[in-house]
């Protein structure tokens, strides 16, 4: 499924250049050629943030022979990125733009009978918001198809290639309201109304109020009319809609428990192609909600999905490949039960006897296939290795890859070695000098093995020792990988040793470290992190003088769990985080796991809980670490309020801190400049109290050499 938001769509209103011809015979005039690079390599600094183009969405045409991508870029100068659709040929040899405008253009998805490439963009048309648009292989501009009045979240062809299944929010009335009252002039302005809330999950990151009179919805539209028609009759959320290879069935995702909010567990359904259709769980788990993207069988006649743990274990569950018979007519199995490791992105091989997935495992992602007669595992490449991403067609196989030492590409995959196919990044990366990466494992005090990544100062000489920084993932279920991490060589090339520490609740080493930290926050995970520093300084690698610790989001909440237990730290970067937990019930959007994992803050023994949890700011007259704060002034994930008390407490205590604020940023920081910011306000607070140097001018902070 094709995510018109997860492409970054643009909504501006600027006028649309010219693509020019899109046809095969162009395709070989603009063939690139692969240049010579210069040998001499330097550190990385700041200005190559704006250089990197970061690859996406690789999607194999019908024939095999091309590579649809997305690439988006930074425009320093307007403070934005933008992201334009290109494709590969199959052998490598041609890479091609192949849209252009002021507007950003993702989500690229091939006809199925090969004669369009269809892309989504919010550039100017027929139709204001983010639209469906065509290009036609034989060549000519690209032509908008739909003009829809909703917010379009997806976007799948049919088998036919005659029709469209949409995913659509319901239009926002007081949006269209204000739209309209501005489109007539003399008209007296649009005054908003107050927003009613009644839903127990309210709020949400990006997204906003979630209000109840608004749904994601699955439509159907007919290529030809241009006619749109709701698939279902239902009053839920649809998402996630898959087409049966014979185009007369549709499988997706839906919530129907009568109360929605308080039982997250959408199952899978199927319905007949056809509008106003009755749709047949087949999933049919009380507890346990099913995610991500759907696979038919080659024959119709299976559905394979991902499905979760139990809504208390949600943060922290497990995810296994389930299969079901698309009418229904059994129970679904589980094939994954025993593996031990979460898997994601399900599609069947030709001859339907197997279901290849992507696992997650200790440090590495990659691809194994599951025999789904006996539930036996078999891995299709080795370790270390992070792909995703996955892409296939008649003769054609591509995922992206990273690596410690380079960003994602696209390549193609082939009898188990990959073979890569783009260069977006190659002439930046032939430039650098880049820090060395590798595993560090350890044991805790209570025996527990603990795993992770330490990336050297650049240049750095055997024995002595140097700076060290403890960077804290968030999640906490996700992992730090061998995949490249722009965080890590920037501080690597300003001095620092990096130490990324997989502690437990993160993925990739099973259910039980997983869930380790169930109701226990900054209890085992300040134990794991504890101990990989001792073991760096150990190593002889870290100066026990010069340590520092930072995260974002959960790395955050952990930081301040860290500067409050050790006195060692020198310094703290914190960003999007909280030290009083019991602060954030109702204000954040976790209220499902606050209430099914610690229980409401009313209960005596879950406000015992709330108060061991929220030990940084109850004791934070034991912190001395000069902390920095930094938050998005609009998330609603852990909104700012959690860093602002911190950051109240240190200030009242004399510690050195300050608070960022970053105006309309959301969780993610996504504004270019902001970006830079924070990289040059990190290295500057590390240099003075790490360093123990001057702290470098803001704003040029590991600038050009």
């Amino acid at each position: 499924m094709k995510s018109a938001a997860a492409v970054g769509a643009a909504r501006q209103k600027n006028r649309l250049v010219n693509l020019g011809v899109f046809s095969v015979a162009g395709l070989f005039a603009l063939i690139l050629c692969a240049p010579s690079y210069a040998q001499t390599r330097r550190p990385i600094n700041l200005d190559d943030l704006a250089r990197m183009r970061d690859v996406r969405d690789p999607q194999c045409s019908p024939e095999g022979k091309w590579v649809a991508y997305t690439v988006s870029t930074i425009d320093a100068k307007a403070d934005k990125q933008d992201s334009h659709v290109w494709m590969v040929s199959i052998d490598g040899s041609r890479d091609i733009q192949v849209t252009e405008s002021q507007e950003s253009e993702g989500g690229p998805e091939w006809s199925p009978d090969g004669k369009y490439l269809a892309f989504t963009s919010g550039r100017p048309g027929k139709a204001k918001g983010t639209q469906v648009w065509l290009l036609n292989r034989e060549g000519g501009e690209a032509m908008q198809l739909t003009e829809l009045k909703g917010h379009l979240q997806a976007y799948e062809w049919s088998p036919d290639s005659k029709r469209l299944a949409l995913v659509m929010m319901d239009p926002d009335p007081e949006e269209q309201a204000a739209e309209a009252a501005a489109a007539k002039p003399g008209a007296p302005p649009h005054h908003p109304k107050p927003i009613v809330i009644d839903r127990y999950h309210y709020r949400q990151d990006v997204v906003g109020y979630l209000l109840s009179n608004r749904h994601s919805r699955i439509y159907l539209f007919d290529i030809a009319s241009k006619k749109l028609e709701r698939l279902t009759k239902g009053n839920y959320d649809e998402s996630g809609p898959v087409w049966s290879p014979d185009g007369t069935r549709i499988a997706f995702l839906s919530n129907h428990d009568p109360h929605p909010d308080r039982d997250p567990v959408p199952q899978v359904f199927v319905a007949d192609a056809r509008a106003g259709s009755s749709e047949k769980e087949i999933s049919n788990y009380a507890t346990r909600g099913t995610r991500g993207r759907l696979a038919w069988s080659p024959d119709g006649k299976w559905v394979a999905f991902i499905v979760g743990d139990e809504k208390k274990w949600d943060a922290y569950g497990m995810s296994h490949l389930a299969v079901a018979p698309a009418d229904g007519s059994a129970a679904p199995v589980i094939l994954t039960e025993k593996l031990d490791r979460s898997v994601s992105s399900p599609y069947f091989s030709e001859d339907g006897k197997s279901i290849v997935v992507a696992e997650e495992d200790d440090r590495s992602e990659y691809p194994i296939s599951v025999n789904i007669a006996d539930q036996s595992v078999r891995k299709l490449l080795q370790p270390p290795l992070v792909i995703g991403s996955i892409s296939h067609s008649k003769g054609c196989l591509v995922a992206l890859s990273s690596s410690d030492s380079k960003p994602d590409e696209i390549y193609s995959w082939e009898g188990g070695t990959l073979r890569q196919l783009t260069h977006q990044n190659d002439k930046l990366f032939s430039e650098l000098e880049l820090a060395k990466t590798e595993d560090v494992d350890y044991k805790t005090p209570d025996g527990t093995e603990v795993h992770g990544l330490l990336t050297y100062p650049l240049g750095y000489t055997a024995g002595t020792k140097v700076p060290l920084l403890l960077r804290i993932h968030g999640g906490p279920n996700g992992q730090d990988a061998h995949s490249f991490t722009f965080e890590r060589q920037i501080f690597a090339a300003n001095g620092y040793a990096v130490l990324n520490v997989n502690y437990r609740g993160s993925s990739g080493r099973g259910q039980k470290f997983q869930r380790a930290i169930f109701a226990d926050w900054g209890h085992y995970e300040v134990e794991d992190l504890e101990a990989g520093l001792d073991h760096v300084l150990k190593m002889g690698v870290a100066d026990p003088n010069h340590l520092g610790v930072g995260g974002w989001s959960y790395g955050c909440i952990l930081t301040d769990y860290m500067i409050a237990s050790d006195p060692r730290l020198k310094a703290a970067t914190c960003g999007a985080g909280t030290g009083f937990t019991i602060a954030l019930y109702g204000v954040d959007q976790y209220i499902i796991q606050y209430d099914n994992e610690i229980g409401p803050p009313w209960n005596a023994k879950a406000w015992a809980t709330y108060q061991k949890l929220s030990y940084p700011f109850l004791h934070a007259d034991r912190i001395k670490t000069p902390t920095l704060y930094l938050s998005g002034d609009k998330d609603a994930n852990v909104p700012m309020v959690g860093n602002e008390e911190m950051y109240e407490a240190l200030r009242s205590l004399d510690v050195p801190t300050q608070l960022i604020i970053y105006p309309n940023e959301f969780h993610g920081i996504r504004r270019p400049s902001f970006q830079r910011d924070r990289y040059e306000r990190y290295l500057a607070w590390y240099a003075k109290y790490i360093k123990n140097s001057s702290a470098p001018s803001h704003g040029a902070v590991a600038a050009t050499n």
